[in-house]
């Protein structure tokens, strides 16, 4: 996996060490003194057109590192969690990778995406300025299983709707789950089907909603402590 951009690789570069491969500079003095001695002999130095090339015209900023490949956390360790956010059908790279840095800082422990076969990682990490690599984040092939089970287990379902009681009002189970729609299509039946709160965030003025990303920030800092 290659992450590009210097905010995302200096994060891979101070607190991942043992998965990262090679790092690759294209531009003088990028790396803090430390961070270059520290990894001198892992340091490759590339002329900007292949740096373009390895980044595939993305915004380099003249440092990309290849990671060892993203390994998901497993449903069996995601379970054990109290706060867990599940991405019903999202498929922008943009949207998820906000939501990832909002729930690593805001408390959230873990991340289901479901409705999707796979997921760009690495573009995802630099989404979500390095979040990712300390979140647990699985993409679900049966999600309608694991909500299940994290049902019987205890846990209670909350889903992000225009229609939903008022955060504000609302009380959270310690076991809690988020559940966030698309922004074309919000929930899915199937997941609908299975939700025990339906909730919403209040608008000052007369809007339509908020963009995915925003709405779950919101949502999972209320949700961080707003508990029964």
């Amino acid at each position: 996996m290659i992450i590009y951009g210097k905010q995302v690789c200096l994060y891979a570069l101070e607190h991942k060490e043992a998965y990262v491969k090679t790092v690759y500079v294209a531009k003088k003095n990028i790396l803090p003194q430390e961070l270059f001695h520290k990894y001198h002999d892992k340091i490759k130095f590339l002329e900007e057109k292949w740096a373009q090339s390895m980044a595939k015209g993305g915004n380099h900023q003249g440092v990309l590192v290849e990671m060892n490949v993203y390994k998901q956390a497993d449903f069996s360790t995601i379970k054990k969690s109290s706060f867990i956010v599940i991405l019903d059908g999202l498929t922008d790279v943009g949207n998820i990778g906000a939501i990832v840095r909002s729930a690593y800082a805001l408390g959230a422990d873990a991340i289901i995406a479901a409705g999707v076969k796979h997921l760009n990682f690495a573009a995802i990490a630099r989404t979500s300025s390095g979040a990712l690599l300390d979140m647990p984040f699985m993409v679900a092939s049966n999600v309608l299983d694991n909500i299940n089970e994290l049902q019987q287990t205890g846990f209670q379902l909350y889903g992000a709707s225009m229609d939903g009681e008022s955060i504000h009002t609302c009380e959270f189970a310690e076991k809690r789950v988020l559940v966030m729609g698309s922004e074309g299509q919000g929930l899915s039946k199937k997941v609908a089907s299975k939700i025990n709160t339906k909730v919403s965030i209040e608008m000052q003025h007369a809007f339509d909603s908020l963009n995915v990303s925003a709405a779950a920030a919101i949502l999972i800092h209320r949700m961080g402590y707003a508990v029964k």
